[in-house]
């Protein structure tokens, strides 16, 4: 392959490679995907082109999900191999001797990051487990986005120096992030979702292996897991797991 090539035209050249691999069917890019890579302007054209067969339902790309799919197997079979970040972070908490439920708090924090949207991934995080979790634990995952820009002494938490890495020294949290913590602060789980901050790890050990069975019986005790299958069931969150299941779905 050509090194002059753009990083877009290499995975542009990728994605027609895959395209090629699936016969006649045609994967399209969502529009937010687009976005998100800077393909806009006001001469973009989003016209689809021609009408072609689509892909619907299962991605022969992806592992084959169980019918019934349950939390542990979207783990293995559609998070990514990011999921170690989960999975030590979990560790650290059960380390550190937090409770069975902060433990999966832990487990779960950064799911969204992981299996869907980076974008205020602390919301949407919540959002994809509050049927399925206690309401500490969604509530302290909702927050921790938030909080994880505030130090606090009391519990040796500091502004992490990634942070200030990645974002810049002068970085200033928007005004919703502000009042987000501000209540937080206020509320009587404050404490659970510090603590998910506390035992988050802003870079995890690539020789430490961390399996999601260690986590079994916590997750059977813990998480409300519907008979149907994530994603079956009929919830305000089923929708996002059936897209993390098919997420080349044309519609």
């Amino acid at each position: 392959m050509n090194a002059n090539k753009s990083i877009s035209q290499k995975a542009d050249e990728l994605e027609f490679q895959q395209m090629q691999e699936l016969g006649d069917l045609m994967i399209y890019k969502s529009q937010i995907h687009k976005l998100a890579e800077g393909e806009w302007s006001e001469k973009t054209n989003f016209n689809l082109g021609p009408l072609k067969p689509s892909l619907m339902g299962e991605d022969p790309r992806l592992p084959k999900m169980p019918e019934h799919p349950t939390l542990i197997d979207f783990f293995e079979f559609r998070f990514a191999p990011s999921k170690q970040h989960l999975l030590q972070s979990a560790a650290l908490a059960q380390k550190n001797g937090l409770s069975e439920k902060m433990v999966l708090g832990c487990l779960l924090h950064d799911i969204s990051v992981i299996a869907f949207f980076r974008a205020d991934h602390g919301y949407w995080g919540a959002q994809m487990l509050e049927p399925y979790v206690d309401e500490e634990v969604s509530w302290a995952i909702k927050m921790h986005q938030c909080l994880r820009f505030f130090p606090d002494e009391s519990v040796g938490y500091e502004y992490p120096e990634a942070y200030a890495k990645r974002f810049g020294a002068d970085y200033q949290v928007e005004p919703y992030v502000v009042a987000d913590y501000e209540r937080a602060r206020k509320h009587k789980w404050y404490m659970s979702a510090r603590m998910i901050c506390l035992n988050d790890l802003y870079s995890f050990d690539p020789d430490a292996l961390v399996t999601i069975a260690q986590f079994e019986d916590i997750i059977g005790r813990h998480f409300k897991q519907p008979k149907e299958g994530l994603g079956n069931d009929n919830t305000p969150a089923s929708h996002i797991w059936r897209t993390i299941r098919r997420p080349a779905n044309a519609l």
